[in-house]
């Protein structure tokens, strides 16, 4: 019964369209190599604003979304994708990845429509944990 409960969960995280929005490559890497392995369809975006392209012309499951980006924060990216689903009844999980762990940080993730808030550095099977929570 635990084997094939675990098998479930795998096969359900396999299917999972992943947009990881990162500027830092460095970031990128770690995230895509913590993924791969259990996920097979992963796109990345630089910034908020190609989040918001590839939103436009994908369907995503989950948006993985750092919060400090050059040309679009992932805050105002985040409100523009809430935006754009407001007139639709969908709801994509949007997870900030995050180096501010400051006090009120979570709350200005909230706020923008972000769901759930991981900070950087993160455990692997701490992200996996919050994917599983929304899917």
């Amino acid at each position: 019964s635990e084997v094939e409960k675990k098998e479930k969960i795998f096969r359900e995280l396999k299917d999972v369209n992943i947009l990881l929005v990162e500027d830092n490559l460095i970031n990128q890497k770690i995230t895509m190599l913590t993924l791969k392995p259990l996920v097979n369809n992963i796109d990345t975006a630089s910034n908020g604003m190609e989040a918001i392209d590839k939103f436009s012309t994908s369907d995503y499951d989950i948006i993985l979304m750092d919060i400090q980006m050059p040309v679009m924060s992932g805050l105002i990216a985040a409100e523009r994708i809430r935006a754009l689903e407001a007139n639709t009844d969908s709801h994509i999980p949007i997870i900030a990845i995050t180096a501010n762990a400051m006090l009120g940080d979570k709350e200005k993730c909230i706020s923008a429509g972000i769901d759930d808030y991981i900070s950087k550095p993160f455990q692997p099977s701490v992200l996996i944990e919050k994917i599983r929570k929304y899917i």
